[in-house]
């Protein structure tokens, strides 16, 4: 993240509500109508805030644990946009007028709540950043990442060549790069039929 700053391929910035707010408690939040526990993000300040913020070529997001999953592939998808808006929900969610009438794409990081969706935010856009050409060290480690295809990313080792008693598999001793990389593959099938055969259809 800090090369991608400073190598100027993405600008982040961080934005708080209350700076739209109008006032004098900078208040964003409210009990929700019809009673319940809780509260909920008001709507003109996120209005406010997002239509200061955007250009024809913004996509809204907002963080929300109702909304679509977030993957690899929706990565990838994000990474392509030239300029993105991410709203953190927070408390009990936000208005609903946000989501029907400012917000292109609700993004949930897993089927759980969080107390805070910076935190969500701060999986996101770590995930998208990621993808961007120049950020990584080396071009082809994203396409290997797991969930880059259907498979999980299979063991990977280093040096020493032996620790402990267990040994390094000889295959990737061998500089066979094409029984090295059939192995990787097995490997990665192996890994992802016990760990996520949902993966595997």
């Amino acid at each position: 993240m800090k090369r991608a700053q400073k190598q100027a391929i993405v600008d982040l910035r961080i934005h708080n509500l209350r700076d739209w707010t109008t006032d004098k408690h900078h208040v964003v939040d409210h009990a929700p109508f019809g009673g319940g526990q809780g509260m909920v993000m008001k709507p003109e300040p996120i209005f406010a805030a997002v239509e200061d913020l955007q250009s024809e070529k913004s996509k809204i997001v907002l963080m929300s644990p109702g909304g679509r999953r977030f993957n690899q592939q929706l990565a990838a998808e994000l990474s392509k946009e030239s300029h993105l808006i991410v709203i953190c929900g927070h408390y009990e969610g936000v208005d609903h007028r946000v989501i029907e009438h400012l917000v292109d794409l609700e993004i949930s990081i897993g089927d759980y709540v969080l107390t805070n969706g910076a935190i969500a935010a701060v999986v996101v856009v770590d995930a998208v950043v990621r993808l961007l050409a120049g950020v990584l060290g080396h071009e082809q480690s994203a396409a290997d990442d797991s969930f880059a295809t259907e498979l999980l990313e299979g063991p990977q080792y280093t040096r020493p060549a032996e620790f402990r008693g267990w040994k390094v598999p000889e295959v990737l001793l061998s500089g066979n790069h094409a029984e090295i990389a059939k192995w990787r593959s097995e490997q990665a099938i192996k890994r992802t039929k016990k760990n996520r055969p949902d993966l595997l259809g």
